[in-house]
This record gives C-alpha cells, sequence and structure tokens, in this order.
C-alpha cells in the first residue's frame, strides 16, 4: 500500500521519439501518457503560452508548429474547448512578427484559438499580487510591490518551450517560459538573481492557476550560448508533464548536465515546488537513461557585457546601467548584434541547412 502511494505521488514525464509523418499522433499519445486530463480542469480556459525567444523563424529555439498543433488537437479531442494563446513582448523580440514567421499565428486561426497580449493593456489588465509562498527574490527586485496579469487567475497554463540552453540559466524549459508571461518589460531588473526569480514564478504559478502542464519539444534542439545563438541539432525527441521542474530536469539530464548542480532547479526541488532528482522522476514511454547530447553552454558578446554587469565586477553600478534610459543603449546594442550580425552571418545559414537537410526543416517548410 505505501508503495503505491509513493508510485502515485512520483514526479512522471513521458518522454516519445517521433518522425514527421506520426508527429501529430505521437503529441497525443505522449499529452495522454503524461496524464494531461487528470492535471488540468477542464470547466477552466487553458492558457497556451508558446515560446518566441526570437522573431526569426529559427527551428530550436521557438514553439514549433507541429508542437502547438499537436497540443491544440490533443486538447479539442479530449474535450477542452476554451483555449487562449496568450502573448509577450520582449525589448529584443516582436511578437506579431516571431508567431507569424514561425508559422504559429495560421495555426491559431485555423483552430480558433483566442490571441491575447499581456502587454496590451486593453486585453490584459495588470495587478498587484501578494504571494502566499516567501519569495526568493521578487519582492526584494520589486519593493514597491509585484505584478502580474489579472488574466491568468483561475485558468490552466500550457508552456510550449524547446529543448535549449541559455547563457545564464545552462538550460532553459518550462519554468523559465512563466518568465515572459508573468513579468512585464522590466523582467530585466532580475537577471541578477534569474535563478530565484524562476523559483519564486513557479510558486507563483501553483497559487493562482487551476492546472499546470508543460509539453517540450526536442525534435530540434539548441546546443551553445543560447537561447537565441545555438546550433540547431537533430534529436527527434518530445516530452512534457504536470512537474515543471522534473521535466526541467529531464531535459536537462538529456541535454548532458546535472539537474541538481543548476541553481534553479535545486532551488526549487528544495522548496518542494517538484522534483528536479533524476533517480526520483519515473520516465515514460522512452528508455532515456543512457541519452546524453552532450551539449555546451558558452558564451556570445552579448552574454560577456551581461556576465560583467549582472554577475561580475560591474554589479554594484548595474542599477545605473539597467534601471535608467541608459538600458536603451544595451537593448540596442543587444538587436543589432542579434538581429544584424548574429543572424544574417551564422543563424540563416543554419537554418537553411535545417531546412535542406534535416526532415525536420522539410516539415516546417509545408506548414
Amino acid at each position: 500500500m505505501w508503495k503505491d502511494f509513493l508510485s502515485m505521488t512520483r514526479a512522471k514525464v513521458a518522454v516519445l521519439k517521433t518522425h514527421p509523418s506520426t508527429v501529430l499522433k505521437d503529441y497525443e499519445k505522449l499529452l495522454r501518457l503524461a496524464g494531461i486530463e487528470s492535471a488540468l480542469s477542464k470547466s477552466s480556459p487553458v492558457i497556451l503560452k508558446d515560446n518566441i525567444t526570437w522573431h526569426f523563424p529559427y527551428l530550436s529555439a521557438n514553439t514549433t508548429p507541429w508542437q502547438l498543433e499537436g497540443t491544440v488537437l490533443t486538447l479539442q479531442n479530449l474535450g477542452f474547448r476554451n483555449l487562449v494563446s496568450v502573448h509577450n513582448n520582449t525589448v529584443v523580440t516582436d511578437p506579431y512578427r516571431g508567431e507569424k514567421l514561425n508559422k504559429l499565428a495560421p495555426l491559431y486561426k485555423k483552430y480558433h484559438v483566442e490571441e491575447r497580449y499581456n502587454f496590451n493593456s486593453d486585453e490584459i489588465k495588470w495587478i498587484h499580487y501578494q504571494p502566499k509562498a516567501k519569495m526568493h527574490a521578487l519582492d526584494k527586485v520589486y519593493p514597491h510591490g509585484i505584478h502580474i496579469p489579472e488574466y491568468f487567475f483561475g485558468k490552466n497554463i500550457i508552456h510550449l518551450p524547446t529543448v535549449k540552453t541559455h547563457i545564464y540559466t545552462t538550460t532553459t524549459g518550462a519554468m523559465k517560459n512563466a518568465f515572459g508571461g508573468l513579468l512585464n518589460t522590466r523582467r530585466h531588473y532580475t537577471h541578477t538573481w534569474i535563478h530565484e526569480t524562476l523559483v519564486d514564478l513557479l510558486a507563483i504559478q501553483k497559487e493562482i492557476h487551476s492546472g499546470i502542464f508543460a509539453v517540450m519539444d526536442g525534435t530540434i534542439c539548441g546546443n551553445g550560448p543560447g537561447p537565441r545563438t545555438m546550433i540547431p541539432v537533430e534529436k527527434d525527441y518530445i516530452l512534457a508533464g504536470s512537474d515543471q521542474v522534473a521535466i526541467d530536469a529531464v531535459a536537462a539530464k538529456m541535454m548532458g548536465f546535472d539537474p541538481m548542480s543548476i541553481k534553479y532547479l535545486r532551488l526549487a526541488h528544495e522548496d518542494n515546488l517538484g522534483c528536479a532528482d533524476p533517480h526520483e522522476i519515473e520516465i515514460i514511454g522512452e528508455d532515456i537513461s543512457n541519452v546524453n547530447f552532450g551539449f555546451t553552454v558558452g558564451d556570445n558578446m552579448a552574454s560577456l557585457a551581461g556576465d560583467a554587469l549582472w554577475f561580475g565586477p560591474l554589479k554594484s553600478i548595474q542599477r545605473f546601467f539597467f534601471h535608467t534610459p541608459l538600458v536603451y543603449g544595451f537593448v540596442f546594442a543587444s538587436y543589432l548584434y542579434h538581429d544584424y550580425f548574429w543572424w544574417p552571418l551564422k543563424g540563416k545559414a543554419a537554418m537553411n541547412k535545417i531546412k535542406t537537410q534535416s526532415k525536420w526543416g522539410q516539415l516546417f517548410d509545408e506548414y
């Protein structure tokens, strides 16, 4: 009886291998295996939080069209009718351009998914929120109060990240995907405490949402200085689960990292917000015990400047740069570097290679 109880409460993550010819059916199988029906409330709307890290159509950086379509089809087949996509804005990414170039916008229209934008005050109001959980960082970063979108309260949320690395958090996935949805355009204030911030945001999500789930695409994964300037690598995996810590931990382990050595995962585990210990997570589907992509992170030009100001010797004067109009200089520099240097010189060529040499690139062209 006690073993049965432990089995029922053990963190579970579903992992499957897939192929373009079966990917939509595989996503439905994946979500059912991961227990999506028990994780979400059918009486509440479902927020679909896609991950547009970059407006350019760069596989590995952004939610894939088959990931979104497979999730929407499964939800509708299971009787979830009220689906809403909520997009966020960043200082360096155009959400309207991103959803169009990454071929997500036509799918929202095709399946009658309402779209909202959390930076549009006519659609979503931001309100003060006092978390019940003790905060690691947000109460200090925002001493005048934490503000989150009122629209999120009482609704399910599904995060749609990809398997990729990140220059500041080593990996990024389900937990990091809440960063854009729950924080406004001043979220760069939190970068010094990014790990603690992600844990705080998960605690808040558990307080306000009727259900939380994640669907992660690893058909094309991102290796290197992510979440944008990466090398796309074909791996053919898809993952899903209701434990945001566990799915990020499994993805981290598959990429070749020790999840418990990644601060945001370890802190979330210690706060009982989820399970980051791979030995305590039940994998349903594929045997991934010997999977190790051997990914590394590294730095790029943008991260070197960020390292010095957020974590290094200039940390003590960061407010001078990031809490004043001087921040727009950094925004402009990042925009120039990513959009007018890295993309035309490296990103476009990498994407063209994927389109011609990868079955997933060819599927992307078909959407």
